[in-house]
């Protein structure tokens, strides 16, 4: 496989190809000082190295230039134009700074600059009481960095450029026998090097940097806004003026790439990394070596070495190292220690996560690790867990209540399906929540929990548990594959059994009824089976129909099924509503004011709002009933 993308089709070339074109015109059009203007200059207290360098475009309103030191060729163009700044009184122009062979664009107003040096800057932009911003003879703005996730000693290394995805960086950790991949990608990041290549660092249009001590070989983008920041370096930095980038408060930033509507703030620490579109660094939050995905936050904790996906929760000081969690939608809570990477002779082991995996208070979890086919899982407060291979989803693993005979003191216990028959609240809830806050525009996210692949591993794991070779009271993994290092009651197979069972069923189920109404609402009058039956050009209906004549061999009527769909969906509403009640409950016998200040079930928003679309999906199904024979 190749590594395709065009490069003319990407923002920073883009941006960079216009700057270029506008310094020519510029440079074309701007000419050396007249006497008086230079008399004026001096008048205001401005000093040149040499007057003969400083050049000027458009209408320029010398009184607007004062106490300034000039170095190098320096161009300045109108100051007549521009928009009035709320930060300050000050109309466009340059006033207490230092500059050195910089071209200013139109409208700019540049306030208090320690240095200013070998830097475009914008139309519309304004720089105000910052140190030093400074380039180097052409910067690559942190494009070509290179870092190693998972194995934090090198093996699954990625090259980072401005727009590069998730999905491309998933592609190039996991995909490393593919040699062609690779050596394309390689080449695509050094044609893409080649076509950024400019003389200055550039802050584009209508970018506000204020209160910041240190910018250097960085790319600035459109209506970026910098306040406070410590240092930014070798970076770039996407923006626009629907997304805007902020990057404040006390931040480190180096040879990283921060991408649209990103947020960096209150001494956060970004280090050869890249935060992909809508995430964000904040509170002490420290990453490096590692790829964020797509509205994933990291706050108080440390990110390291890791491939991290989209709408991850990391809020409290905890440890990420060596992880590969493309999937993400997952969370890391208070202590969790998901960093046990290094043997004693290298830190060269990794883990492998799964979608919506959730590290409870204080966990340990050691390496290797895999719990790629065990999507869902919780690993709750406290547990330590042992190098191992997970596949039974939506698992709850927790610390032992008791020591048994023949089994590691080590091993924890795991329930299987938990997820699905305890906590369903959560499940549901997380899908309208993350697509109500997703923000990003470029990534395509699937939402959807029951789809095809973890249905399939739901499928998987079932028939585990159903074909052991003997019934016993406890089970490890040298009797059913994927338990990993735990072991699980005969009780919990059972239900288990049952819990996977009612979610396939209700899968295929939700999957006729969907064909159904398709169909009527392509013009068909009445629906049988012998108009479900041919093959599909539309897959996921055919491993609907797969799985739904899998699970009902008998081939009940379609009225049969879609009014056993109103049972599910019945008894789904009020597992979510049991869900919350068990903590009401709880909550109550223990804290005694606990009903006066919590929302109880029923009158909790997602409770409420599950058991309206409960009665209108039951209406749904009742209408396409009359519909079907």
């Amino acid at each position: 496989m190749k590594f395709e993308k065009y490069i003319n089709s990407l923002e920073l070339p883009n941006i960079v190809s216009k700057v270029s074109e506008r310094v020519d015109n510029i440079r074309k059009n701007s000419r050396k000082l007249k006497e008086s203007e230079i008399e004026t200059l001096k008048s205001n207290n401005n000093f040149a190295e040499n007057w003969n360098l400083i050049e000027v475009n458009g209408e320029i309103e010398f009184n607007c230039i004062r106490n300034n030191t000039f170095i190098g060729n320096v161009i300045i163009s109108s100051n007549k134009t521009g928009v009035n700044f709320s930060e300050t009184s000050l109309r466009p122009g340059i006033y207490n700074s230092t500059i050195e062979n910089c071209i200013i664009d139109e409208g700019v107003l540049i306030n208090r600059v320690g240095l200013l040096k070998n830097y475009y800057i914008g139309k519309n932009s304004l720089l105000l009481n910052n140190g030093s911003i400074i380039s180097n003879e052409f910067p690559v703005y942190g494009n070509g960095t290179e870092i190693p996730v998972g194995i934090e000693t090198g093996g699954r290394d990625i090259i980072l450029y401005t727009e590069i995805t998730l999905e491309e960086a998933e592609k190039l950790a996991l995909q490393r026998g593919d040699k062609e991949l690779l050596d394309s990608y390689k080449n695509f990041v050094e044609r893409y090097i080649k076509a950024i290549k400019f003389k200055n660092g550039i802050i584009y249009e209508n970018v506000k940097i204020m209160n910041t001590s240190l910018i250097q070989d960085t790319f600035v983008g459109l209506g970026c806004e910098i306040n406070s920041a410590t240092s930014i370096k070798n970076s770039s930095i996407l923006s626009n003026l629907e997304e805007r980038t902020k990057i404040k408060e006390g931040v480190y930033i180096s040879d990283s790439i921060i991408q649209w509507g990103c947020e960096v703030s209150s001494m956060a620490i970004v280090s050869s990394s890249a935060l992909t579109e809508h995430s964000d660094a904040e509170r002490h939050g420290k990453v490096t070596n590692s790829i964020i995905g797509p509205n994933t936050g990291i706050g108080e904790g440390e990110v390291t070495a890791s491939l991290v996906g989209p709408f991850v929760g990391f809020h409290h000081q905890s440890l990420l190292i060596g992880a590969i969690w493309p999937e993400g939608k997952g969370n890391i809570g208070y202590g969790a220690n998901v960093g046990s990477n290094h043997t004693g002779k290298a830190p060269d082991q990794e883990i492998f996560c799964g979608e919506g995996t959730f590290f409870g208070l204080g966990t340990n979890i050691k390496f290797p690790a895999n719990f790629v086919k065990a999507p869902y899982t919780i690993i709750a407060t406290g547990v330590t867990a042992l190098p191992q291979k997970v596949e039974f989803p939506f698992s709850l693993i927790i610390t032992p209540s008791e020591t048994l005979e023949g089994i590691s003191p080590a091993y924890n216990e795991i329930i299987p399906a938990w997820v699905l028959s305890d906590n369903i609240f959560a499940v549901k809830r997380n899908e309208g929540k993350y697509q109500k806050r997703n923000k990003a525009k470029r990534s395509k996210f699937v939402f959807e929990v029951f789809r095809p692949e973890i249905v399939d591993l739901m499928i998987e794991a079932r028939e585990r548990l159903k074909n052991v070779k003997e019934i016993k009271n406890v089970y490890t993994d040298s009797d059913i594959k994927g338990l990993g290092k735990n072991f699980m009651y005969e009780k919990s197979r059972l239900k288990a059994i049952e819990t996977y069972t009612f979610f396939i069923k209700y899968y295929a189920l939700k999957g006729l009824m969907k064909r159904i109404s398709e169909l009527l609402k392509n013009g068909v009058k009445k629906v049988n089976w012998n108009l479900l039956e041919p093959l599909s050009s539309d897959s996921r209906w055919q491993h609907e129909k797969k799985v739904l004549l899998a699970e009902f061999p008998e081939k009940k009527s379609l009225k049969e099924l879609l009014e056993l769909l109103i049972e599910y969906e019945s008894k789904i509403a009020e597992s979510v509503k049991i869900s919350k009640e068990k903590d009401d409950k709880r909550g109550a016998k223990i804290i005694d004011d606990y009903n006066q200040v919590h929302t109880l079930a029923d009158k909790d928003s997602f409770v409420v709002q599950t058991l309206k679309e409960l009665e209108k999906t039951k209406n749904e199904i009742k209408e396409i009933i009359d519909k079907v024979s």
